[in-house]
């Protein structure tokens, strides 16, 4: 139901759609309201002469001024070494127990560690007291599958079962080094 509303300066005919409820442009002027983003910036007046001269900067004698594209200084270089890659980086956490093994005139020393802790994991030597008294010889291909034995099963028994081994430079895995870690994964143990 649609009611009307008279007034006695409206004619009698008129309906809630008139003028009175909704100002036209005649009686009010009508100001949009925009919906766009930019319609939230002020309005900033630029001048063609603000950027034909721009200001020139003042250097001060005792500022440096450092481009990105130049190369650095020799004591520079120094101070910052060169950064490691990301294999360097993540090595320690991929192959994280490291077999070391020392071979002197008398004795064979062989350890597991832990490269991230330091912590020693597994040792086994021909210096040892229960090892040398049942060696004839404590530097022989013999003494080196015993040591490899023994640090396979010290290894076991501390969960570990895979290593790595880094030979050093110019270091062959040959002769009484490769008696050990042939034996060393004769019993089980992986090398990565």
């Amino acid at each position: 139901m649609v009611s009307t509303i008279s007034s006695s300066s409206a004619p009698s005919s008129c309906s809630l759609l008139s003028s009175e409820f909704f100002p036209t442009r005649s009686t009010q002027p009508f100001k949009a309201a925009s919906l766009s983003w930019v319609s939230s910036f002020p309005l900033v007046n630029i001048s063609i002469s603000s950027i034909a001269d721009p200001p020139t900067p003042t250097l001060n004698k005792n500022s440096v001024v450092l481009a990105a594209w130049t190369r650095r200084s020799r004591g520079e270089a120094a101070k910052k070494p060169n950064r490691k890659s990301w294999k360097q980086k993540t090595d320690m956490y991929m192959r994280p127990f490291l077999l070391n093994v020392f071979f002197s005139k008398k004795f064979i020393h062989a350890k597991v560690m832990h490269r991230g802790t330091s912590k020693v994991i597994s040792v086994a030597t021909t210096n040892a007291k229960d090892v040398r008294s049942n060696l004839p010889s404590l530097t022989d291909h013999n003494a080196c599958r015993v040591i490899g034995r023994l640090i396979a099963e010290r290894s076991k028994e501390a969960d570990v079962y895979a290593l790595s081994y880094e030979p050093r430079k110019d270091e062959r895995i040959e002769g009484k080094l490769g008696i050990v870690l042939d034996t060393i994964k004769e019993n089980r143990i992986i090398f990565v």
